[in-house]
């Protein structure tokens, strides 16, 4: 039953000619609604692209690898940088046939002290620019002491001066005498954190340039530059205008200069400022001495790791196991050992990327080490690392990898190391096919330079291969990558000329000198200079 309803006819009014608006009123209307709408799509394009630049700012400074798909890279770094190898070339070392003719280091900190404009970081083991602890008056000491003399004049000229460094076990006259020129000074007690020690050494200037070395803030390792009166071998690179790899490396800094902190405690997850986006799977890609390149740095131990930073030892390892032809290296020390250790529970990673290294290695493997070690050094109980070791017999084994290892051979090699050099060098025979050779790097002393304290060494710590340069501040034995403070440069770098190069051809120098011993050499024909004899 429909209800009822009263329906009304609606009645459409009749046109009225005259509320028509005029026809120049309603183009001018909607020219006026037109320009509306694109004002308002100029206005909400603007809103998008100021967002999406907010959002790559923030990534650029506070991005991680989370933030990166896994066919995403970071995008590249197009300052001009420029690489150049320095060393120190201890009195009495003479190369007349070498065509290598690298800047010392003392020269280059002087540079770079000359150069500074706003800030200078240094990550430091310990200071003793002064021969004040021999209690003599070496002339070799000069370089040492005015590279303390330019580094206290910053601060009074409006240079902001920080400097990390190993809690000392006694006072430290250079760093009272910084602090007085207006230096700040934080001391990492890495014995507390890690039962370690802060063994890293760089320096990065106005976050534009930086060294990365083996030099210690010691006398002994610069040179006097018209009579080189040096006392330790070292080599180190310097980065120029890579801005990039020094703002990069700045972190790493952070994140010591907050451990030096009075009270302060690795943090369990490292604030977000401190992560980056460069590592081993995704490398900086840069322009080096004008030829594309791949670069990153690297950290130990790996508490000191925030996320994204690769682990000094993994990207070591990924070195040797990307090497197809040769693996070169000089190192102080080979001890696959874990010197200093406490107990830990699990494998650290940071082994795995100096084996990396290693297992990447199709042609050769050049070492130069001070110590050679596969074990725990002074742990107790006695601990095994041989990560480093298996990686360079599984080069040479499995894929037929030419390894050189340049060991340091002084007055405080440890003499179980001789052991573990054999035994590497023993897998080189007709039925292997393996081609491993081990030397002895053994620096002269006359009987006046003996008499200095913990001189006459060579003190690098570098690998190459036909893919990769490996420039680090940390022994090779085991508990260095674990426990103690260290950094690491890594460039991947086609064609000759480039750092890779230069830096085979420093090994190749070295390797084929007349400092370097078999290992079944005499000690009459080398001298008392060499324990591992």
């Amino acid at each position: 039953m429909k209800p009822k309803l009263m329906y009304q006819e609606l009645k459409v009014p009749a046109e009225d000619s005259a509320s028509e608006l005029p026809m120049n009123e309603i183009e001018a209307w909607k020219a006026a609604e037109k320009k509306a709408r694109w004002v308002l799509l100029v206005l909400i394009l603007a809103v998008v692209g100021f967002g999406a630049l907010m959002t790559q700012l923030f990534l650029w400074e506070y991005g991680d690898l989370h933030l990166f798909g896994p066919n995403q890279r970071p995008a590249p770094c197009y300052d001009p940088c420029e690489a150049v190898l320095v060393e120190s070339i201890p009195e009495g070392l003479d190369f007349p046939n070498a065509s290598t003719g690298n800047p010392s280091t003392s020269q280059a900190w002087l540079g770079l002290l000359a150069g500074a404009h706003s800030s200078l970081d240094i990550a430091s083991f310990y200071w003793t620019l002064t021969n004040n602890d021999t209690h003599t008056q070496e002339p070799s000491a000069q370089q040492g002491e005015e590279v303390l003399r330019q580094l206290q004049t910053l601060a009074p000229k409006g240079v902001k001066v920080r400097i990390a460094v190993s809690k000392p076990n006694g006072p430290q006259p250079d760093l009272q005498a910084l602090l007085q020129s207006g230096a700040q000074v934080r001391m990492v007690d890495m014995q507390k954190l890690t039962h370690g020690v802060l063994h890293t050494k760089f320096w990065v200037v106005d976050q534009t340039h930086f060294y990365l070395g083996s030099a210690n803030m010691d006398w002994r390792s610069l040179s006097q530059t018209q009579y080189r009166l040096l006392q330790v071998k070292e080599l180190g690179v310097v980065m120029y205008n890579c801005s990039c790899l020094a703002r990069d490396l700045t972190k790493i800094f952070e994140a010591y200069w907050f451990l030096g902190q009075a009270g302060s405690s690795i943090p369990s997850t490292w604030p977000r400022p401190y992560d980056t986006r460069y590592n081993q799977e995704t490398p900086m890609e840069i322009c080096l001495n004008g030829t594309p390149a791949l670069a990153y740095l690297a950290s130990a131990p790996p508490p000191l790791c925030p996320s994204g930073r690769t682990p000094d030892l993994k990207a070591l390892l990924n070195v040797v196991d990307n090497a197809r032809s040769f693996i070169y290296i000089a190192v102080m020390n080979y001890m696959p050992t874990m010197e200093f250790s406490h107990p830990h529970s699990g494998r650290t990673p940071d082994l795995k990327a100096l084996l990396n290294v290693v297992d990447n290695a199709r042609s050769f493997i050049y070492i130069a080490v001070m110590n050679y070690m596969p074990t725990m050094e002074f742990s107790h109980p006695h601990s095994f690392g041989p990560a480093i070791d298996d990686g360079l017999r599984r080069a040479a084994y499995e894929r037929g990898v030419k390894v050189r290892l340049l060991v340091s051979c002084w007055g405080h090699s440890e003499p179980s190391m001789r052991a573990f050099l054999l035994s590497l060098a023993a897998l080189r025979d007709n039925h292997t096919h393996s081609d491993i050779q081990v030397k002895l790097f053994v620096v002269p002393a006359d009987e006046g330079q003996a008499r200095i304290p913990y001189a006459r060494v060579n003190h690098n710590k570098y690998m190459v291969t036909e893919r990769a340069t490996y420039i680090g501040t940390s022994n090779w034995s085991g508990n260095y990558f674990t426990e103690t403070a260290g950094t690491s440069l890594l460039v991947t770098q086609n064609g000759r000329g480039g750092l890779r190069s230069q830096l085979e051809a420093v090994f190749l120098r070295d390797w084929d000198s007349p400092y370097s011993h078999d290992l079944d050499a005499s000690a009459d024909s080398v001298g008392n200079a060499c324990r591992l004899l």
